[in-house]
Order: C-alpha cells, then sequence, then structure tokens
C-alpha cells in the first residue's frame, strides 16, 4: 500500500548513475567569469563558540567586508563595518562575523523563541550548498542570541519551518558585538566530491536604523536573491558525515472533559502515556529519509475557532513539526514565478497535509452514548527529500493511519462502529531545472489507498483516489524580466456507486444542479475523471509590473483525498497591471499600486465571476505605513447559492479596506483595518475593523492582543431546500433562504516570554463570541433571479413553534396554493467559544526538548440570535471546560 521503497529503490539507483556520470563538483559548476568570492580557509586550531574571535584559528583569515544596504538607502555603504571569516574542518562550517557599532549601547537585543523575528540587532549567513542559484538555507542569530533558521527556494522565497541542529554565540564589547557560528555538515545538502564550490551570501540587521545591509543585495525594482551569492571557495577534502539521528519521545496526558451524566465512555477524567519516535536517515550524500512512529502533536498550538456558514470547508494552516519541515519540495505549481495572483481562482492544492490524521470521516449510528476519537491514528509515516545531482529534486512521502472505531451504548446495549478505514496516503514528487534555472519541470503524483473490504463505511469513502500533475516555467528573456509558469493535473477517484453519486452531489461538484447544460448525476458511475490547469504570465523586474493568468477545473476534477478544493467547474482570467516606486521620496520610502480586472464562467458559459481592483501601499519616511484597496463586481450569475439548486442571480456591489499601521522598531506598536462591503437589493451590507497592539515591556517578554469585529446584514442566507412537486417554477424543490444579521466578536492573545535562547513559555488564547439573528424567511420565486416571495404573504403563512418556556425551535410554513406545509428549524444561533494553551518549551540540549502544555477550550451555544456580549461571557464563564495537562520530553541521539 505504500509507493515509498519504490521511490527510495529509484533515487538510490538514480543517485548511483548520476554519481558515476558527473564530474567533480568543481568542474561541473565553473564559477562564472564576474563571480565574486569568499575565500574560507581550514581550521587550524580549535574554535570555543563563545561569541569571542580571539581564538588564534581566526588569525590570518581574510575577512569579507564592504557590506551595502538594501533598506534604508538603496546601494549606499552600511552606515556601521561588519566583517566576516569563514572556516572549516571535517565536521562543521564556521562563521565570525564583527558587527561594528559606533554606539555599542544602542545595540538592540531582544531575546525571543527560535524562529521568532522580533526587531533587533541581527546576522545572517545564507549558503547554496548545491550551487544551483536557486535552492539553500539561511542561519541567523540576533544579538540577544535567539536563533534563525530555514531555507530557501524558486530564488526569491524562504521558509523558516525548518529547525536544524546547529549552534551560535553572540558577545558585546566597546566595537560593538561579535557572532560565532558552528554549521554541521549533516545539517547540509551537497553533492559529495574533492573540492566544493558553494554560494555564499551574508546579511546584517541595525535595528534602530531599520537598516538591512548585505554583502550582495537585490534592488528594490528587481527579483532574484539566491542567483546573486557569491562564490565560497577554498573547502576541500570534506566528506558528508554518515546522518543517521533518532529522537524518541515519551509522552504523559491527563485530561479533564466534559461530560454526560451517566456516559459509560467519559467519566470526564483520562489519563494515558504514550511513546514514539522520529528517524532520520541520510542516503548518500544528498537523500534524506525521514520517518515517523506514533507522532505526538500535544505542543502544537490550538486551532481557532471560526463559524462557517458557507458550503466551503475552512481551511487551516498545518502546524505540525513532521509535515511542515521540508515541505517546500512538495510544492506545486509555483516555480519561477515571484509572484501568483488569484483573483477568485480556487486554485486546487495536490498536497493538503492535514488530510492525515484528521477527524474520522464516518457516520456513527445512532446512539444514547457514543466515543469517537478526536483524530486518526498515524501509526507511521515516511518522507524522502533531496537532490540528485545539482538539478533534479526529489520527494516522497507515505503515512498509514490506522482503523478507527466509535464505541457506542443504545437501549440495548453497548456496541462499536468503524468510523475511518485503515488508509494509505502516498505522495511522489520530482523537478527538474535546466539552463541555470532558466527553466523547470516537474511532476507530483498523489495516492489515497482504503481497505474498504467489508466495511460499512464503502458508500461513505473513496476506496483510491489518484492525482497526477505536471508543473513547470521557462524564462522568456536573457534578464529574467518575463516568465511563464504553469501546470496541468488530472484526477480519478474509485467507488461504489451509491459512494460517486454523493460525490457528484457534494458541495464541491454540485452535479445535480437541476437547469445545468453540462453536467448532471450519473448514479451508475464507479469512478470520477477530472482535470485542473493554470498558466500565469508574470513581468518581475522594473518598475512596471505585470501579471496575467488564465486556468479552468473541470467539474469532475477531484482532489480533497489529500488535498485541498474548494469548488470545480469553474474557468478563470485576470491580468494585474502594477507601478512600484523604490527610491525614497519626499513622503515615501516604497509605495505601490495595482490595478486588476478578472473574468470567471463555469462550463455552462455563465459568467459567474467579474471584477475590477484597485489596491495601493506605502511606507512613510517614518516607517509608518498604509494599503488598501477598492473593488466593484458587477451582476453575475450564482450556481452555487442553492447549493445544488438552480442559478441565481448574485447582484452588483463594491468592496473597500483600509489599513493603517505604526512603526515597529517602538516598545508599543500595532495597527488598524477598517473594511466595508455594499451590495445592491440588500444582498450583502458588511462592515469589520480590526486592531493589533503589540507591548514589549521588555527585551524578552511581547504582549500582543489582536481583537476583530465585523458585523454583516446578509439578504439571502441559504436555510434549507424542501422537495415539493407543486414548486414547478423552482424545478421540484422550495429554495429557502432568510435575511441574516450576524455580529462577530474575537481576538487573539497572545504572552510570549523568553527567559534563554534555549527557555521559553508562550500563551495563547483566542475568545469568540458570534450570534446570528434569521428573519423574514423566504423562497427563490424563479431561477436565475434575485427574486423571492416571502412567506407570510401571498397567501402563505409561517407559524413559530415554541417549548412551553417560549423558546422558538422552529417554523411551520404553510406556502398556500395548496402544497404541503413544511417545518423549518430555527437557525438562530448565540456561540461563545474560548480555547488556548500554555506552552513551557525547554531545549536542554541541542535537539532535545522538553514540554509542558496546558490546552483548554470551552463553549456555550443557544438557540438565539441577539448579540449580548455580557450574557456570552457570563454563560462562557459558567460553562465546563476542557483542559488537558501533558508532558513531552525528547531526547536527540545520533551516533
Amino acid at each position: 500500500m505504500s509507493a515509498l521503497p519504490a521511490l527510495l529503490a529509484l533515487a538510490l539507483q538514480a543517485q548511483q548513475v548520476s554519481t558515476a556520470k558527473l564530474p567533480a563538483p568543481a568542474a561541473a559548476v565553473a564559477p562564472r567569469a564576474e563571480a565574486r568570492t569568499v575565500q574560507a580557509v581550514r581550521r587550524s586550531a580549535p574554535v570555543a563558540l563563545d561569541g569571542d574571535l580571539s581564538d588564534a584559528a581566526w588569525f590570518g583569515t581574510i575577512p569579507v567586508s564592504g557590506f551595502r544596504q538594501r533598506e534604508p538607502d538603496e546601494g549606499a555603504p552600511a552606515t556601521e563595518p561588519t566583517e566576516v571569516k569563514v572556516l572549516y574542518d571535517d565536521e562543521a562550517i564556521y562563521i565570525g562575523a564583527r558587527m561594528f557599532d559606533s554606539a555599542p549601547d544602542s545595540i538592540v537585543g531582544r531575546l525571543a523563541r527560535r524562529d521568532n523575528w522580533v526587531v533587533s540587532d541581527r546576522f545572517q549567513v545564507f549558503l547554496d550548498p548545491y550551487h544551483d542559484r536557486r535552492t539553500g538555507f539561511f542561519f541567523g542569530v540576533n544579538a540577544a542570541g535567539t536563533l534563525y533558521d530555514g531555507t530557501l527556494m524558486n530564488d526569491d522565497w524562504d521558509n523558516d519551518t525548518w529547525d536544524g541542529i546547529w549552534d551560535a554565540k553572540t558577545r558585546r564589547d566597546s566595537l560593538g558585538w561579535t557572532v560565532e557560528m558552528r554549521i554541521p555538515y549533516s545539517q547540509l545538502r551537497f553533492q559529495q566530491g574533492d573540492r566544493y564550490l558553494w554560494g555564499i551570501n551574508f546579511r546584517r540587521d541595525l535595528a534602530r536604523r531599520n537598516e538591512a545591509s548585505f554583502l550582495s543585495y537585490t534592488p528594490r525594482s528587481e527579483s532574484g536573491f539566491v542567483s546573486r551569492f557569491y562564490d565560497l571557495q577554498g573547502v576541500e577534502q570534506v566528506r558528508p558525515p554518515r546522518r543517521f539521528e533518532v529522537v524518541p519521545y515519551l509522552t504523559s496526558k491527563a485530561e479533564f472533559v466534559d461530560h454526560q451524566r451517566g456516559d459509560p465512555f467519559n467519566d470526564g477524567r483520562r489519563f494515558r502515556g504514550s511513546a514514539g519516535a522520529d528517524f532520520k536517515l541520510g542516503i548518500g550524500s544528498n537523500l534524506t529519509l525521514d520517518a515517523t512512529v506514533n507522532p505526538d502533536f500535544g505542543q502544537v498550538e490550538v486551532d481557532p475557532a471560526v463559524v462557517n456558514l458557507s458550503d466551503v470547508e475552512t481551511f487551516y494552516p498545518e502546524k505540525r513539526p513532521f509535515f511542515i519541515e521540508g515541505a517546500d519540495i512538495f510544492d506545486f505549481g509555483s516555480g519561477g514565478a515571484n509572484n501568483f495572483w488569484g483573483f477568485n481562482w480556487p486554485g486546487p492544492d495536490l498536497f493538503y497535509s492535514r488530510r492525515i490524521g484528521r477527524p474520522p470521516q464516518g457516520s456513527t449510528p445512532d446512539a444514547t452514548f457514543s466515543q469517537v476519537p478526536d483524530g486518526t491514528t498515524i501509526l507511521g509515516a515516511a518522507k524522502l527529500s533531496g537532490k540528485i545531482g545539482h538539478s533534479l529534486s526529489v520527494g516522497g512521502l507515505s503515512a498509514l493511519t490506522g482503523r478507527e472505531t466509535a464505541r457506542l451504548q443504545d437501549s440495548t446495549g453497548r456496541f462499536s462502529a468503524e468510523v475511518e478505514p485503515l488508509t494509505s496516503y502516498n505522495l511522489v514528487r520530482g523537478q527538474r531545472e535546466f539552463g541555470q534555472g532558466r527553466q523547470g519541470l516537474g511532476l507530483l503524483a498523489t495516492g489515497t489507498f482504503r481497505d474498504l473490504a467489508g466495511s460499512r463505511l464503502r458508500d461513505e469513502l473513496n476506496q483510491d483516489a489518484l492525482a497526477l500533475g505536471v508543473d513547470g516555467w521557462t524564462f522568456v528573456d536573457r534578464d529574467k524580466m518575463w516568465v511563464i509558469t504553469g501546470y496541468a493535473a488530472g484526477s480519478r477517484v474509485d467507488g461504489t456507486r451509491a459512494r460517486i453519486t454523493g460525490l457528484q452531489q457534494n458541495s464541491t461538484h454540485y452535479f445535480q444542479r437541476p437547469d445545468s447544460r453540462y453536467v448532471s448525476v450519473d448514479s451508475n458511475a464507479t469512478s470520477l475523471t477530472g482535470w485542473a490547469g493554470r498558466l500565469w504570465l508574470n513581468k518581475q523586474r522594473g518598475n512596471w509590473l505585470v501579471n496575467a493568468a488564465v486556468g479552468g477545473i473541470s467539474p469532475e476534477f477531484e482532489s480533497n483525498d489529500l488535498g485541498f478544493l474548494s469548488r470545480t467547474d469553474v474557468a478563470n482570467g485576470h491580468f494585474v497591471l502594477s507601478r512600484r516606486w523604490t527610491d525614497t521620496g519626499r513622503l515615501f520610502r516604497f509605495a505601490r499600486i495595482n490595478a486588476a480586472t478578472f473574468r470567471s464562467y463555469d462550463f455552462d458559459g455563465d459568467r459567474i465571476g467579474e471584477g475590477y481592483w484597485m489596491s495601493g501601499g506605502a511606507t512613510l519616511l517614518n516607517y509608518q505605513g498604509f494599503e488598501g484597496y477598492l473593488a466593484y463586481n458587477p451582476d453575475r450569475v450564482n450556481p452555487r447559492g442553492t447549493r445544488g439548486g438552480p442559478r441565481m442571480t448574485a447582484p452588483s456591489g463594491y468592496e473597500a479596506s483600509l489599513s493603517y499601521n505604526t512603526d515597529d522598531r517602538k516598545t508599543m506598536f500595532g495597527g488598524v483595518t477598517v473594511n466595508r462591503s455594499a451590495y445592491s437589493r440588500g444582498s450583502d451590507d458588511t462592515w469589520g475593523a480590526s486592531l493589533s497592539l503589540e507591548w514589549r515591556p521588555a527585551a524578552a517578554v511581547s504582549v500582543r492582543v489582536e481583537p476583530q469585529l465585523e458585523v454583516s446584514r446578509v439578504g439571502a442566507q441559504y436555510v434549507s431546500t424542501v422537495e415539493d412537486a407543486t414548486a414547478t417554477s423552482t424545478f421540484g424543490s422550495r429554495y429557502v433562504f432568510a435575511n441574516l444579521d450576524q455580529t462577530t466578536l474575537s481576538a487573539s492573545l497572545r504572552l510570549n516570554w523568553t527567559f534563554s535562547p534555549r527557555l521559553s513559555l508562550e500563551l495563547y488564547a483566542q475568545p469568540l463570541v458570534s450570534s446570528g439573528n434569521y428573519r423574514e424567511f423566504k423562497e427563490l420565486a424563479r431561477p436565475n433571479s434575485y427574486d423571492f416571495r416571502r412567506f407570510g404573504t401571498q397567501g402563505s403563512t409561517i407559524t413559530p413553534v415554541t417549548d412551553p418556556d417560549g423558546t422558538v425551535n422552529g417554523y411551520e410554513v404553510d406556502p398556500g396554493t395548496g402544497a404541503s406545509s413544511f417545518t423549518l428549524e430555527n437557525p438562530d444561533f448565540s456561540l461563545a467559544s474560548l480555547r488556548g494553551n500554555a506552552v513551557l518549551r525547554w531545549e536542554y540540549l541541542p535537539g532535545s526538548t522538553l514540554f509542558l502544555v496546558w490546552t483548554q477550550d470551552r463553549s456555550d451555544d443557544a438557540v438565539d440570535g441577539e448579540f449580548r456580549f455580557g450574557r456570552s461571557l457570563r454563560r462562557l464563564v459558567q460553562a465546563r471546560g476542557n483542559n488537558i495537562f501533558a508532558v513531552k520530553v525528547s531526547y536527540w541521539w545520533h551516533p
């Protein structure tokens, strides 16, 4: 059921062939005639990693200097000198940097957890060990000793989710501050040889001046970063080490949760322990195999609460370390260009790692009490990534999740039911670059396979799901100003007739729409095959920029087993023209204006989207800034408003937003955003505001508060579909809507207290209060319109159904005209929620960590659409919360 062993064998074979045919790297990657170089010197004496550059090993090494600013005065020499030296030995590369400062008492050093980019003086080194001028690593440290690291990709982008095992120390003195770094070869990936040619660059941040200076900088009107690196020479006779790491863990949890009286499966308390391990194995000098057994993600920040009244699934970002580290190798369709606008393009993701280990998907039989697992157990997962030669990137992932059952009890006794089958998730990725990154061609394939033999879930889940995509790019001119990027993908899912029929009718596809001319439900189908593709044209250098795209997703395309897809049946295109001002003027340091237009059609040829959009932003001379946008959308067709019924009209309207932010060098800084949307015929009237405020009372403490308020008035919120043969004008069903008044107030609260670069406390909380009041229930009068027939008029009646205490539980509707009456549940809601966690993290040894975690969530809801903030908070305080306390300890071991 797994594709990873086959991929591993092929990769090993390809690597052997590649290594046999490739010349030594020094010959294979010849330096350019105009190349600038940094010389590395073999270490001749020990280096005590303490930030003190007085060790004998640093003597006689010629430093690199001559940094130039990118910000604020592009191209000008750095205001304070920097000197950098590079040493190496058989195990690691060493970086020694002296940051001179004429005002050493003004050096800004703020403690923060790893990879938390607080405003601080900072030094970074960037390495391109493959010398492909597109990818690499970065390692940084600020003046307080906080470490930063990550990966570089696509020449312009970076990702800080990767955490390497390396070290750095800083020291302050009367001349400024110094840095010593030790970066083991085990944390890098490079082609083995006798002599090496790598790319290298350095950056220094001077916080009090908002100054960023580089050894080699990218002009603000240009693109490309890795391709501008200096050449690192002098590293010779080094062998990549045997890379094998094991990180076992132990965890203990105490759970105190809300429960029903008499629940035999939950008495409100549960204690349990677990163990697992992560493995990392180097395969040759270029490939890395990561594996995990029974992973635990208890230290991961909780997802925020949301109120989703749409038919589109909520997208949550991945936060689990095993899946986010190195995830950039699985990026699809985004190579070459540095900007990808969308404009209502529901771009499908072929790989959405949160599908692995998600809550069970199967239905639960009716029962008095039930216990369903919170998530699907990941029995094991493995990930292969790296490069073969200098231009072929490969990656693979395979995960196996266990069979999950729900425990249930009814009047007849206890029983169990399967809610998730044994499932194998597989992903293979390859990408080849040509002409020093001027062209690229890649392939990505995914496969999801479920063991549904004899399962009650055969009609609820796909048996197999496959997706295959090809992507690539090409620069069309010598200066890499214009680039074409694109992808094409196909999908196929197999299952029973009942399952494929249900898939055709779900909210991603809506094949049952009665007035659709292109698609219809095939109840005999046992598979579904579709395609998707998109093509971009990007001008990404200069002060005038262009971005244009066209793409389509066929109605049959389906990637939600291992990807993310919100909707299909769309053809979309846009054109964006941008003007930017990169030179500091009388008012602005930077400014930009964008103008765009877009259109979308479905495969029936209906215009389902159209817009005209303008945005802009600027950074003022005092480093405060603002940005905003204004958009207008004409009348268009809405084929999804009835959720599987006939088309509606989407009325015209506008949207606008304006944001302002202050200088983040201050002790207290923040920003405010105000947005507004108003559409004709009362279809939508929304305004919202959000505030972000951060206070840093000390160098190691930060408090951030982000409240948000949104008030909306929706003229046609979908409520229900009622079959009625007398509703001939709407194809035998009544599509019920209502006016919705909704108010939502939420906040994100964070406290970060960093005791040392390896010891930190993080507190996160998200309170949310939301209410929705449905009124003026009505039905769609005729297809392809925005006309409604309100219940209680034209011979129809609507009567509240109440409890003895007066609570309205629903409505009895008599449409009149001889039709049968029907009942609607009361959709009003009032929700109060609080989610949060506290994480104490101590890296007691490099790569070895102790976590103490407390997670709490509590909520209260009622069938009451009136927004009463005080009452909701009181109910929330009185509600019983779920509390989970966990201790997790891991240990990094390598031979």
